[in-house]
C-alpha cells in the first residue's frame, strides 16, 4: 500500500502542481473504463448510470450486467491496478503504471475478452477539447503511485462530507458519483420542476445527453482536482438554470468566491482543509450555496429539506453515532 502525507485533521494535502501528469492519464483511462458501463448498463436519467463511485480501494464501476451474468471493474490506488470481476469466476488485473492511453484500451479490451465478455466503445473521449482517440494516443502517459493514492484519499474524504449533504435533502437527489467525463465528484438536488433546454456546447458531449442531464431544475455542489489549464483543485457549486441574483449571493466561508468562467461558485480545496474543522468549512458552503439558488428560484424547500436527516428513532439513537 502507497502511504501519502495527510494534514490532522484527516484531509490529504494535494501535490497541486506535480500530479497534472497523472491526473491526466487517469482522466483519460477512467473513461475507458467508464465507456464500458455506458454501452453495458441500462440508461438512468441524467446519466446516472455510467458514473462510477468511489470505494474502499478506488473508484469502481459497480456491476454492470453482460448477458445473464455481470461484471465489475475498479482502480485500485492501493494496489495500483485495474481489477476486473465476473459473477462467472473470472479475475483479471491490469497494472497502473506509466503507459500509453493506447496500450491501456487495449489492454482492457483484451482482459474483457480474455473473461467471456468482448466488448465494443466508442474510442473518443469525451468532454475534452481536441481530443484524440483511446486507440490513437500512443504517447506515454505518467502515472505516479503517491499522486493516485492521494487522489483517491481526497475522494473518500470529499465522498464522506458530499453524502451527509445529500441527507439533509427528501427531494429527488442523485448518488454521489463521479463522472469521468468532467473527472469530479458531485451531488445534485433537484426542485422537481422542468428547466428551460440547455445550449449545449460542452465538447464532445452530445447535445441531447447534455439537454437530458438539465432536464429539470438543480443545484449541484462537488469536487474537482484540477487540470493542466486550472491546476488549483476546488469544491464548487451551480445551479441550473442560474437564477437572477445568484452570483452576487452572498454565501460561506469568507474563502468562496464566484467564478465567472465557470459560473460557479468555488471554495478552494487548500482554504478548506487547512481549516481546523473542513467538514464544517465544506457543510456551510455547500448549505450556504444551495440555500442562495433554492431561495433566488423560489423551490419549496420546506418540503425538499429535512434537517437533521429524516428517518426512524431508533437511527438517531444508534450506540455508535457520534456525530
Amino acid at each position: 500500500m502507497t502511504n501519502s502525507p495527510n494534514q490532522t485533521n484527516g484531509w490529504p494535502t494535494l501535490p497541486t502542481d506535480e500530479w497534472i501528469d497523472t491526473i491526466e492519464a487517469l482522466h483519460l483511462w477512467s473513461q475507458v473504463v467508464g465507456k464500458i458501463r455506458l454501452g453495458y448498463a441500462p440508461w438512468l436519467n441524467h446519466s446516472w448510470g455510467v458514473t462510477l463511485y468511489v470505494s474502499t480501494k478506488g473508484l469502481r464501476t459497480s456491476m454492470i450486467p453482460f448477458g445473464s451474468q455481470g461484471v465489475e471493474l475498479e482502480f485500485d490506488f492501493t494496489a495500483h491496478q485495474l481489477d476486473i470481476h465476473t459473477t462467472t469466476g473470472q479475475q483479471r488485473s491490469i497494472p497502473l503504471q506509466p503507459q500509453s492511453v493506447a496500450d491501456f484500451h487495449q489492454a482492457v479490451l483484451d482482459a474483457m475478452t480474455s473473461v467471456g465478455m468482448p466488448v465494443t466503445i466508442d474510442p473518443m473521449p469525451s468532454e475534452i477539447p481536441d481530443a484524440i482517440p483511446f486507440d490513437r494516443d500512443t504517447a506515454q502517459r505518467n502515472y505516479d503511485p503517491d499522486h493516485a493514492h492521494t487522489l483517491w484519499q481526497a475522494l473518500v474524504q470529499s465522498d464522506r462530507a458530499l453524502t451527509r449533504f445529500r441527507a439533509g435533502f427528501k427531494g429527488k437527489a442523485s448518488p454521489v458519483h463521479f463522472f469521468w467525463g468532467s473527472f469530479d465528484l458531485a451531488t445534485t438536488r433537484f426542485s422537481g420542476r422542468t428547466a428551460p433546454p440547455h445550449p449545449g456546447g460542452i465538447p464532445n458531449f452530445p447535445h441531447d445527453v447534455a439537454r437530458e442531464a438539465y432536464s429539470h431544475e438543480v443545484t449541484s455542489v462537488g469536487f474537482w482536482p484540477g487540470n493542466r489549464d486550472a491546476p488549483e483543485p476546488i469544491f464548487y457549486a451551480y445551479a441550473y438554470p442560474n437564477p437572477e441574483g445568484f452570483p452576487s449571493a452572498q454565501v460561506q466561508p469568507a474563502d468562496a468566491f464566484w467564478l465567472d468562467e465557470l459560473g460557479e461558485f468555488v471554495l478552494p480545496y487548500a482554504a478548506a482543509t487547512a481549516a481546523e474543522d473542513p467538514d464544517h468549512v465544506l457543510a456551510s458552503f455547500f448549505d450556504s450555496t444551495h440555500a442562495a439558488a433554492a431561495e433566488l428560484a423560489q423551490w419549496d424547500r420546506t418540503a425538499l429539506e429535512c434537517h437533521p436527516p429524516e428517518g426512524p428513532e431508533w437511527w438517531r439513537t444508534r450506540p455508535h453515532e457520534t456525530a
